[in-house]
């Protein structure tokens, strides 16, 4: 999954150019759901919209979490193709 590039807010036809912080979701009974990213600036304002969407009925009622996004590097994974192995489906 890739995430947006940019804080998920957008304010008239102007879009917050900030790099996204936390993954905002929506826990409701067994089940999570992600309604979107945002920066430190925005994350009251997107917590209230969130609890305005849900009294709309517009996205499930829960809780509101935001997880902090944590960078993640690796090295690129190259296979030589005499590694694969045929699996066979018998």
């Amino acid at each position: 999954m890739v995430f947006p590039d940019k804080c998920s807010i957008v304010r008239g036809s102007r879009r917050c150019p900030s790099p996204p912080q936390f993954v905002v979701s929506v826990a409701s009974g067994g089940d999570e759901y992600m309604v979107g990213v945002t920066c430190h600036a925005h994350k009251m304002a997107v917590s209230e919209k969130v609890l305005q969407l849900q009294k709309a009925g517009r996205i499930p009622g829960g809780t509101v979490k935001f997880e902090p996004l944590r960078p993640v590097g690796t090295d690129c994974i190259r296979a030589d193709p005499g590694d694969r192995i045929q699996i066979d489906p018998s």
